[in-house]
């Protein structure tokens, strides 16, 4: 399973350049399709160089189950990496450059065939 941490998505395509967003108006839904419970969810601003807090908090999100994320920043950026760690033993998968002012959905998925974790948005 550690294999498919390691491929990050091309999650670039949805990187639009979008409008400028205001602290706050980046909350999205995010759908775990992984087959694994996820633990904790990062959410940060693309070269930041701090994840900050777990926006999970206490709960997890477990396999085929959706999640609403609301999170508030200090920046108008609409460019958000993401990180993901996974109950089993602690491994994550990390997109970079997700434009949350465009998606108001994140999906992410895991292919066991290939090992490789994908992340598409709407």
């Amino acid at each position: 399973m550690k294999a498919f941490f390691f491929a990050v998505a091309a999650f670039g395509a949805l990187a639009l350049a979008g409008p400028s967003a205001l602290a706050g108006e980046q909350d999205f839904s995010l759908i775990n399709a992984t087959g694994y419970e996820i633990s904790e969810l990062y959410v940060a601003p693309t070269q930041s160089a701090d994840w900050q807090e777990d926006v999970l908090g206490q709960d997890t999100l477990a396999d085929s189950q959706q999640a609403n994320i609301s999170f508030s920043r200090d920046t108008d950026t609409c460019a958000w990496d993401l990180k993901v760690v996974y109950s089993d033993d602690n491994t994550s998968a990390e997109w970079h450059g997700v434009d949350l002012c465009q998606l108001s959905v994140v999906t992410i998925k895991y292919d066991a065939d290939s090992g490789e974790t994908s992340a598409y948005g709407q």
